[in-house]
């Protein structure tokens, strides 16, 4: 199973937190996750093994979405920051639309994405 994790700038500490609240299951699951390029290098100086792709505005969200797509990813952990402005907002949009035509689960804050790990 392939998680995508992103985190925009005000929550990636949280995303952080977040895996290391929940590297139990990500481990015995045997999880592979990929990331936009910042988010994984926090997560990766954490101890995780992530694929990290390019920032989100330029162009990770994209590879990302691309993924979901090409059914190359089962789940999306988006953190996202409501309260901030994001120049890649469409690419933003794109992602959250291609995982609701693929029926990828897509959890956008720590309640719904710690529910979707338990139901694993």
């Amino acid at each position: 199973m392939t998680i995508a994790i992103i985190a925009h700038d005000g929550k990636k500490a949280e995303m952080v937190q977040f895996l290391n609240e929940h590297q139990e299951i990500l481990h015995s699951k045997s999880i592979k996750l990929i990331s936009t390029g910042t988010t994984g290098e926090k997560a990766a100086r954490a101890g995780f093994e992530v694929e990290a792709l390019l920032s989100g505005p330029l162009g990770g969200d994209a590879q990302i979405a691309a993924a979901v797509a090409e059914k190359r990813v089962d789940m999306v952990i988006f953190f996202r920051d409501p309260l901030a402005k994001h120049p890649h907002e469409p690419d933003i949009f794109m992602l959250m639309r291609l995982c609701d035509v693929y029926d990828v689960p897509l959890a956008t804050n720590p309640a719904t994405a710690e529910l979707l790990l338990k139901a694993l």
